[in-house]
């Protein structure tokens, strides 16, 4: 971008509308410069303008003439068609093109800063050791393996080395404010990078800190938002009086009405409102909107938080050192209570107070209650909720991330290897705890929380439910991939996994599941520097998330080997119509106690509230109009199609096994 010295002639202009500079030999203007657009303003330091013609839009409908007016501008390079209005001070910053800054007290860099890269968050334990140093391309990830792969120091070293090199590479004694940006009506912005297409409008204070946009996904801080040593990505929305301190905010996050975070990362569409959250390790869909609501010490992922949800990491001994884990897809019910350590397994709810240390995770979509003052468990029952399949459904439909760079690697298929691992492992434990349970026993404990004994068979059953269904889809999917099923040979071939599996521990790290031994060569390469930069790093991991359907096959193959003891690749034409009918028998058979779970919520009792200034006939009428019925309910049509989908599947695949030959 060329410049030249600013003309006598211009300076002589700028001086009758009320412009001063300490040193007009160290202003530089680009040709196009125009002198009448800028007024009442005071120069310093070097300083290299752009050209402003046009208007600039500062929100819609709105729209005023670029140029500088009443403002402090020192050591600053500002782009082209820029308005600048009404700025007490700004300092050291590069502003790009299309800028709008108005009403705004400080914008300053005051001297070398990284803008919030680097800066370590204690997630997970208050105490420390679990340091996170945050930074503008901290994936969900990443994240994990920094602060749950502690014991491998050698890795973590590694890993620390790579980051402190991308920080290194932030560094700077003048901020950037991107293209298109808006900065209106804020009291100030210290040591803060704003991003392409951002919006800070009517913000309090932001210190040391980036705020990641881009066109496709701009970010907004809105009203009254207080922010000291935090990151924002790309597509977040942070407004009405959030408080924002030494955390972490990846894309499409919303934080907002008073909500509070302390050392926390919230991932790839988090929400959190009202409530409050400390040291937490918020992974992809977190969510929380309540009131007295607080999240503390623990990590999560496609959680939602209850009114009033509570946990409590200090036992008043030796400080707030516990921490916790709630795996994938779990619920907590309102004023549910954990006394952290515990780990809660995936897809369950957790309900009432527990005032002991437990461990479901070999336990996966439980019912987790106090009764007689002990934690119970009821293994499986979450299985066939109407919540459960809900949210599988949902949540692909409300990614709001529009960057198309997106750090958070998520795998949204319902039953992949490391649920339905869990699920295997739940089927062992429970036949193993029924064996060795005495008949005089009412309740079984295991790893600090009690299991009605009459439950164990039943849950048990309900676990081979789901796994008939999942091994059933494996086949029918693929089988779907071929056009007819015109011999046994074609049909052994598309069901041969192209890849050994990769054995039978898978893991779910924050939303990415990945085969453990993909992630073992990953922290290997690291160790070895083999992988030597955080860009390194995210691309091992998109290999990961990319391979996951072929790795996920494969494992699939190896469990229907070792639990049903046939060879998909050598499968018999008799083998196969066995698995097609345990498919469609137990997927109906969910797909009925899913629907059952449904009608609850058109039960006589659902209606009460309804119908308030008439009988029986107005409750009904008015029932209807606002909640429609049961067999209309969209959710409930499409339950229903599937089941007929998965019938008419059945009997074409059937029909067309009984055509070919063994």
């Amino acid at each position: 971008m060329s410049y030249r010295k600013i003309t006598n002639n211009e300076i002589a202009a700028l001086q009758k509308q009320g412009c001063f500079s300490v040193n007009w030999e160290s202003i530089f203007v680009k040709d196009g410069f125009l002198v009448d657009t800028i007024f009442n303003t005071q120069f310093a330091g070097e300083i290299k303008l752009g050209s402003f013609g046009g208007e600039v839009e500062l929100e819609k409908g709105i729209s005023k003439p670029a140029g500088i007016r009443n403002s402090y501008i020192e050591n600053c390079e500002i782009g082209d068609n820029v308005y600048i209005a009404n700025v007490n001070s700004l300092v050291n910053y590069n502003v790009a093109d299309n800028v709008a800054i108005e009403n705004v007290g400080t914008i300053v860099v005051n001297g070398e800063t990284t803008f919030g890269n680097g800066y370590e968050i204690e997630v997970l334990n208050e105490g420390g050791g679990r340091d996170l140093p945050i930074f503008d391309k901290l994936s969900a990830q990443v994240a994990y393996l920094m602060v749950v792969y502690r014991h491998d120091k050698l890795f973590v070293d590694k890993l620390s080395e790579l980051i402190n090199s991308y920080v290194e590479s932030k560094k700077s004694t003048k901020g950037t404010i991107g293209k298109n940006a808006r900065i209106l009506n804020t009291i100030s912005l210290r040591n803060v990078a704003v991003g392409d297409y951002g919006v800070v409008t009517g913000a309090s204070n932001l210190e040391n800190g980036t705020i990641g946009s881009c066109k496709e996904a701009p970010t907004k801080i809105g009203e009254d938002v207080i922010a000291k040593d935090f990151i924002i990505l790309s597509g977040s929305k942070v407004d009405s009086g959030a408080i924002i301190t030494s955390s972490f905010i990846g894309q499409g996050v919303k934080i907002g009405k008073q909500y509070s975070t302390e050392n926390c990362a919230f991932f790839a569409n988090c929400e959190g409102f009202h409530g409050e959250a400390c040291s937490v390790l918020a992974g992809p869909y977190t969510v929380t909107h309540h009131k007295s609501t607080l999240l503390i010490a623990g990590m999560f992922s496609f959680f939602n938080a209850g009114s009033g949800t509570n946990q409590s990491n200090h036992m008043y001994k030796l400080g707030p050192l516990h921490q916790g884990t709630v795996e994938r897809g779990s619920k907590t019910g309102s004023f549910s209570y954990l006394l952290w350590p515990c780990k809660v397994g995936a897809y369950s709810v957790v309900m009432d107070k527990h005032g002991s240390n437990f461990d479901t995770s070999e336990l996966p979509f439980s019912y987790i209650t106090v009764e007689k003052g002990r934690s119970v468990i009821t293994p499986a029952m979450n299985l066939f909720t109407v919540g459960t399949t809900r949210d599988v459904v949902k949540w692909p439909k409300r990614d709001r991330r529009e960057d198309p760079e997106k750090l958070d690697l998520i795998s949204f298929d319902f039953m992949n290897p490391f649920i339905v691992g869990k699920i295997f492992d739940g089927i062992n434990l429970l036949n193993d705890l029924h064996a060795k349970a005495s008949k005089k026993q009412d309740y079984i404990n295991h790893k600090g929380i009690s299991i009605n004994r009459l439950m164990l068979r039943t849950s048990r059953r309900y676990y081979e439910t789901a796994i008939n269904v999942h091994i059933g889809k494996l086949i029918v999917n693929r089988l779907k991939q071929l056009s007819e099923l015109s011999s046994l040979k074609e049909i052994q071939n598309i069901l041969a996994p192209k890849e050994k599996s990769a054995g039978d521990k898978w893991v779910d790290i924050l939303g990415l599941v990945s085969p453990g031994s993909s992630i073992k060569s990953l922290l290997d390469t690291i160790k070895t520097g083999e992988t030597n930069s955080v860009a390194g790093i995210q691309s091992e991991l998109n290999a990961i998330h990319e391979s996951y359907e072929t790795d996920a096959y494969s494992w699939g193959a190896a469990q229907i080997q070792k639990y049903l003891e046939i060879d998909v690749a050598n499968i018999s034409k008799d083998e196969l119509v066995k698995i097609i009918t345990n498919w469609k028998t137990n997927s109906l058979k969910m797909n009925t106690m899913i629907l059952k779970d449904s009608e609850k919520e058109f039960d006589q009792n659902s209606k009460l509230g309804f119908g308030n200034d008439g009988d029986e006939s107005v409750l009904e009428a008015d029932f209807e109009a606002i909640r429609g019925t049961h067999e209309s309910n969209s959710f409930v049509v499409g339950l229903k199609n599937e089941s007929a989908e998965i019938e008419s599947v059945f009997e074409n695949l059937i029909n067309q096994l009984g055509e070919i030959a063994d």
